[in-house]
């Protein structure tokens, strides 16, 4: 049964070595993301799963101790999913789920076990749903940290140019979180969220799936968009 879930962006920028001197436009950002996780830690799980959208299809799984690295950002930066030593295979994290393994490395992660489930822009909200009551029945208490961002069209310097849709998906995207609204995050446009490059869409589905049947209720911590981008911060509980 879900029993808190955390949701955060997942740029690499997140990470300050990666951001350099850009590092401190989003240490708000960062320390909401330290309050958010400190929810999960709080309920007391038995298992966590990090969820964050990959390039593939999937879902796609990866162990604790799987690793993954910043090396192609120019960052001499390795990080593991969780405190396992070692991992099963040669998979390396996709670069949302190497940011929450940079996130629960970040906040000494060590409240119960870890692993990871990448998720596809073309899954469809019924799989994405079906993943979730998954992920939820794994377990006596789960916990989930979900990543992904908003739309990135919201100015014209943003990475898709501006497109004036951006900003009332993202406020709808930021009621929901805040509010732990099942029904408006199932009903997310699976074809405007890929318009509007929004890599949040299928997580936050997921995350909708795994909540049916609790009592959760929803905070916003966080809501900006520097560079264009939406990035939100929740916590549910």
């Amino acid at each position: 049964m879900l029993v808190a879930a955390a949701a955060c962006p997942c740029p690499p920028l997140l990470v300050p070595e990666v951001a350099a001197g850009a590092a401190p436009e989003l240490d708000a950002a960062r320390a909401a993301c330290t309050d958010a996780l400190g929810v999960l830690a709080a309920a007391r799980p038995d298992r966590l799963v990090a969820v964050g959208p990959v390039g593939s299809a999937g879902p796609e799984t990866y162990p604790e101790g799987a690793r993954g690295s910043f090396r192609s950002f120019g960052v001499d930066l390795d990080v593991r999913l969780g405190p396992a030593e070692g991992t099963r295979g040669e998979q390396r994290l996709p670069y949302s789920l190497a940011v929450a393994a940079w996130l629960l490395e970040r906040t000494g992660w060590s409240d119960a076990p870890v692993e990871g489930l990448g998720v596809g822009e073309s899954l469809t909200p019924e799989r994405c749903a079906e993943t979730g009551r998954d992920i939820a029945a794994r377990a006596e208490r789960v916990a989930l940290l979900v990543m992904g961002d908003a739309s990135a069209c919201r100015t014209l310097k943003a990475p898709g140019y501006l497109d004036e849709r951006a900003a009332p998906f993202d406020a709808e995207v930021g009621r929901a979180l805040g509010m732990a609204d099942l029904a408006a995050l199932t009903a997310l446009d699976t074809r405007l969220a890929h318009e509007l490059k929004a890599s949040g869409r299928a997580p936050w589905q997921v995350l909708a799936g795994a909540a049916e049947g609790t009592d959760l209720g929803g905070s916003l911590l966080y809501a900006d968009a520097p560079y264009g981008v939406g990035y939100f911060v929740a916590a549910w509980s």
